[in-house]
C-alpha cells in the first residue's frame, strides 16, 4: 500500500492556471524551490525536472516541472543580494504525466480523465512514492510483489530515487536501446542482461563487435560462441534463399541453373544416404538401376551428359518433398560447381544432350567464379562449416543445448570475426533469428520466455541484396519476431545508434524504449512516431543527456522517466581508443 504523498512538509505551491497540455503553478515563496531534507530524504524542491504530485477532488496527479520563471517586475529587482534577502514569487510550468486514485494511490488511471483545478495544492514527490509506481508498471496487481525486477538506475534529478522496473514491463512488448556513440547504450544493454541473469532468465546475445566478450577475467556468459574461431553455422541449415543471397545468381540464366544444380545435389544426397547398397561403383562413378535404366552418380553429382532422363525423374518424384524443401540445404556444397557444369546440357525430352551448351556455360562463368571464391575462402570455410576445424562447435546444436540447460542464463554469439563480404553477417544473423522464430512458433518459449539481444541492430535489420545482376527478398527474420513472437515468449531487444535505419514495421512493434542522447532530427522523429508515450517535452531533453542518462518510455509506462543508468558489474569493452605520442 502506497502512503499518501500529500503531507504538509512537502508543499511547494498552488495551481493558478490549467490548460489541456500543462498547468501553471504559483510558488508562494522562493525558499520552497530550494533543496531540503525531510525524514532523512534529500528532496530537490521545485527544480526543473523534479516530479511533483497535485491534490485533486477525486484524483491525484503526478507531474514534472518543465519551466520556472519570475514576473517581469521581480526579474528587474533580481540580484545576488536581493535573492538572499527579499522574497520572490516564482511560477512554474508542469506537465501532467498520469492520474491516480486519491484514496488508493497504487491504482494508476490510463489517460487523463480529469485535470487539477485552480487552487489545487502542489507537493514535492518523494522517491518512495515514485519507486512503488515504477515497480508496478507492466505487472498485474496480483503479481506485483512476486514479478522479477531489474534495478536499472535512479532518477537523473534525484539519485536517491532508485528505479526498479519489472522485467515484464521492459521486455514483454520488445525493447529498444538507442542513442548516439558514447551515450551509454552498451552499459545499459549490459545492465539489462545482468538483470535477466540475476532473475535466472534466459537470453541470447548477438554481439556484432565483440565488446561483450570476456575481458579482465570477467564475463556474464558461461557460454561464448565466436563464429569462425570456436564455432560455425552449418551451411546445411541455411535456406536456399540464403544461398542465393550469398552466390547472387543473375536472373535470366544463372538462377534457374543454380536451382537445378541444388536440386540435383539434394537428390544425390538422398540416394547415397538411402540406396547406397544398390549403387554399383566403378571408381568415383556409381550406377543406380531404376526400372531397367541407369542413373549415373559421378563424384557425388548427378551426371546428365548423354544420360536418360527417366531414372532421374522417377527418383526425383520419390524424394520431391525433401528436395523442394527450401528451408534446408542438405547437399555437398563442395560439388556445386561441378553439378552446375552438368546442368549445362539440354534436356531433349528422353535424354540429355551429349554436347555442352556453350552459351549457357558462358553465362554461368561469373556464377562459378563467385561460388569458387566463397567456398575456398578461409574465413567462410570456418564460418559456414565448409571445412570444420577440430574442436569447432555447431552453433545450431549449441543453441538447442543452451535452451534445454537450466543452469545457464546467457549465450553470447560473437560476430567480431565474421567478414562483411558477401553480406555474410546479415545472412547469418537472419538465419539465427529464423531458427529461434521457428522454435517459438512451436510454443517452446511460452513457459520459459527468452530475450534475444541484437547489438548494433542497424547492421542486420532492413537489409536486402540488390545489384545489377541480382535482386533478392528482404532478410526479415527479426521483423517477423517483432511482429508475431510476443505471444510465443520470444522477445527482441535491439541496440542501435541509428533508429532511423530500423524498419518501420519492426520499430512500431517495440513497446519499451530506453533512449540515450540523440541529436539527429530523423532519429528523434523515428522514436516520436514509434512510441505512443513520447511527447515533445520529453524529446527536447534528448540532445542534452549526458553519458549514461536516458529517457525510459513505452506502452507499459504511463509517463516518460528520465534516469541515470547504473554501471554494470562487468563493463563492456566500448572505450574510445586514445591517441598517443
Amino acid at each position: 500500500m502506497i502512503n499518501t504523498p500529500f503531507e504538509h512538509e512537502y508543499f511547494i505551491g498552488y495551481v493558478n492556471q490549467v490548460l489541456p497540455q500543462y498547468i501553471m503553478v504559483h510558488f508562494p515563496a522562493s525558499v520552497l524551490l530550494k533543496n531540503f531534507v525531510f525524514k532523512g530524504e534529500h528532496l530537490n524542491g521545485g527544480l526543473v525536472g523534479s516530479f511533483v504530485v497535485i491534490e485533486g477532488h477525486n484524483y491525484g496527479f503526478l507531474g514534472k516541472i518543465l519551466e520556472l520563471s519570475l514576473s517581469e517586475k521581480e526579474r528587474l529587482q533580481l540580484s545576488e543580494q536581493s535573492f538572499q534577502n527579499k522574497e520572490f514569487h516564482p511560477s512554474g510550468k508542469i506537465e501532467i504525466l498520469l492520474s491516480f486514485d486519491l484514496f488508493e494511490p497504487e491504482k494508476v488511471q490510463k489517460g487523463l480523465n480529469s485535470l487539477p483545478t485552480i487552487g489545487a495544492k502542489v507537493f514535492v514527490c518523494t522517491s518512495a512514492f515514485l519507486k512503488s509506481y515504477f515497480k508496478g508498471f507492466g505487472v498485474k496487481p496480483e503479481n506485483k510483489e512476486t514479478a522479477p525486477t531489474i534495478n536499472i538506475g535512479s532518477l537523473t534529478y534525484d539519485t536517491s530515487a532508485k528505479i526498479e522496473i519489472s522485467q515484464q514491463a521492459l521486455f514483454g512488448r520488445h525493447c529498444a536501446v538507442v542513442g548516439t556513440t558514447g551515450g551509454g547504450k552498451s552499459y545499459t544493454t549490459s545492465k539489462l542482461f545482468e538483470g535477466i541473469i540475476s532473475n535466472k532468465g534466459k537470453a541470447i546475445l548477438i554481439d556484432a563487435t565483440g565488446e561483450y566478450n570476456s575481458h579482465d577475467n570477467k564475463t556474464y556468459s558461461s557460454q561464448s560462441l565466436i563464429l569462425s574461431t570456436n564455432s560455425y553455422f552449418p551451411y546445411s541449415r541455411l535456406t536456399i534463399g540464403d544461398l542465393f543471397v550469398l552466390f547472387r545468381p543473375g536472373g535470366q540464366v544463372q538462377q534457374p541453373i543454380l536451382l537445378e544444380a541444388i536440386k540435383s545435389l539434394k537428390l544425390a544426397h538422398c540416394l547415397v544416404r538411402d540406396l547406397n547398397q544398390r549403387i554399383v561403383y566403378n571408381g568415383n562413378v556409381g550406377t543406380l538401376n531404376v526400372h531397367g535404366k541407369n542413373l549415373v552418380i559421378e563424384d557425388g553429382c548427378i551426371r546428365k551428359q548423354g544420360c536418360e532422363t527417366e531414372p532421374f525423374k522417377r527418383c526425383y518424384l520419390r524424394y520431391a518433398n525433401e528436395i523442394e524443401d527450401s528451408s534446408k540445404s542438405d547437399f555437398n556444397i563442395q560439388k556445386l560447381n561441378k553439378q552446375i557444369l552438368f546442368e549445362c546440357y539440354y534436356d531433349n525430352g528422353n535424354i540429355w544432350s551429349a554436347n555442352r551448351d556453350e552459351r549457357t556455360f558462358s553465362n554461368c562463368t561469373s556464377l562459378l567464379m563467385r561460388i569458387n571464391s566463397l567456398i575456398n575462402d578461409d574465413g567462410f570455410k570456418n564460418i559456414l562449416g565448409f571445412q570444420v576445424q577440430e574442436g569447432s562447435k555447431d552453433i545450431v546444436t549449441q543453441i538447442e543445448d543452451f535452451l534445454e540447460n537450466n543452469d545457464t542464463s546467457l549465450l553470447r554469439i560473437g560476430f567480431e570475426n565474421v567478414p562483411f563480404s558477401f553480406q555474410s553477417r546479415e545472412i547469418l544473423a537472419n538465419a539465427i533469428g529464423k531458427l529461434l522464430l521457428n522454435q517459438s512458433r512451436t510454443g517452446k518459449f511460452k513457459k520459459k520466455p527468452i530475450v534475444l539481444f541484437l547489438d548494433e541492430a542497424h547492421q542486420f535489420l532492413n537489409k536486402n541484396v540488390r545489384d545489377e545482376y541480382f535482386e533478392s527478398t528482404e532478410l526479415n527474420s527479426f521483423d517477423s519476431i517483432a511482429k508475431e513472437c510476443r505471444k510465443y515468449g520470444l522477445f527482441l531487444c535491439i541496440s542501435t545508434q541509428m533508429p532511423r535505419d530500423i524498419p518501420v514495421g519492426t520499430l512500431s512493434q517495440i513497446g519499451t524504449f530506453i533512449v540515450h542522447r540523440l541529436i539527429n532530427h530523423f532519429d528523434k522523429e523515428s522514436i516520436a512516431s514509434a512510441c505512443s508515450t513520447a511527447n515533445r517535452n520529453s524529446l527536447e531533453f534528448l540532445p542534452t543527456l549526458g553519458a549514461g542518462e536516458a529517457i525510459l518510455m513505452g506502452v507499459d509506462f504511463p509517463m516518460p522517466v528520465m534516469l541515470k543508468v547504473n554501471s554494470p558489474n562487468v563493463l563492456p569493452d566500448s572505450n574510445t581508443p586514445q591517441f598517443t605520442k
